[in-house]
């Protein structure tokens, strides 16, 4: 994460992010991909459980929001959720060479309201911002705006490679019709935030947020003269183009919607940095000389593992 230590306290919200290698269109939008993306991440979250409460895949990035138990749940889902996603779509769009162009990132989100549905419109907006659709729910990929607004649980395609690689079936691909195949199903979590609320209530507050940027696109379609690019052209990206890249500048430590939250979030960080490093000494010495020390590493850590070497057998 930038060299920063990975710090993420016990049933944090995170807003998680991971790009495509050289930003190449490896996920378009089609309805075979997204059916697969789904089905990937809903089986990551049986598998590992965490709350997902938004996601939202682009053709070279994708983003997710989600409450984890802590940095190594985190770190399990995401690996199971990168790898099958890199090995099924890369099947599909006949890409052999490495699939993610980094390490996830992942930023915590502070307990204020304001800054989770902050977070939450920002998922809901891409494809917008980018005038590719004109509303969220045009985006033909792999989102939950449709589950959000209409309450229904997400179904997507799963491939069980290793049942499949005993008795290989003649003329089968990794794009033949989702009907053939099992399928994963994700309810989606409500914001923790919006959790008193009844979920009548919160498809309302998400359908107001769905309007307000539509509203908002459509004004910036006015003032620009340029229409949103349309579902039908991005089904029919070449999915190995690298797009022009736009400048990106560092990630935020954490989402917060004020100074006095970001700040007690910086205080609370630099103490969970001072009793890592406490930690990692102490290991370090029991790693070099053999000694019983306890290493107590701060929650919501991710500790290094270390294999001591064995020493000579005892006469």
């Amino acid at each position: 994460m930038g060299r920063r230590l990975r710090f993420v306290p016990e049933g944090s919200l995170v807003e998680v992010t991971t790009r495509t290698v050289q930003g190449r269109c490896l996920m378009p939008p089609t309805r075979v991909i997204s059916d697969l993306i789904r089905g990937a991440l809903a089986r990551a979250a049986r598998l590992y459980p965490v709350e997902v409460h938004a996601f939202c895949f682009l053709s070279n990035h994708y983003h997710l929001l989600l409450t984890v138990a802590n940095a190594e749940r985190l770190a399990s889902f995401m690996n199971h959720l990168n790898s099958n996603i890199a090995r099924e779509i890369g099947r599909v769009v006949a890409w052999r060479e490495r699939f993610w162009g980094r390490r996830y990132q992942a930023i915590l989100v502070s307990h204020e309201e304001a800054a989770q549905v902050e977070r939450l419109a920002y998922l809901l907006r891409q494809g917008c911002k980018e005038n590719l659709v004109r509303s969220p729910l045009d985006w033909p990929g792999a989102s939950s705006t449709g589950a959000l607004l209409r309450g229904h649980s997400i179904r997507g395609a799963w491939i069980d490679r290793t049942r499949r690689s005993g008795r290989p079936e003649k003329g089968t691909s990794a794009d033949r019709s989702s009907a053939e195949m099992p399928f994963e199903s994700l309810e989606l979590a409500p914001l923790p935030c919006w959790r008193h609320l009844s979920a009548e209530q919160r498809r309302t507050l998400c359908s107001h947020l769905v309007r307000a940027i539509e509203e908002e696109t459509a004004h910036r379609a006015r003032n620009s003269g340029i229409r949103p690019l349309g579902p039908r052209k991005l089904r029919r990206q070449d999915p190995h183009t690298r797009v022009n890249q736009t400048r990106r500048g560092p990630a935020p430590l954490v989402h917060a919607a004020t100074h006095i939250a970001r700040r007690a979030f910086r205080d609370l960080y630099r103490a969970f940095v001072a009793a890592f490093r406490r930690a990692s000494d102490r290991l370090r010495a029991r790693a070099a000389e053999q000694l019983g020390l306890l290493c107590h590493f701060p929650r919501g850590s991710f500790p290094p593992r270390i294999r001591l070497a064995s020493g000579p057998a005892a006469a």
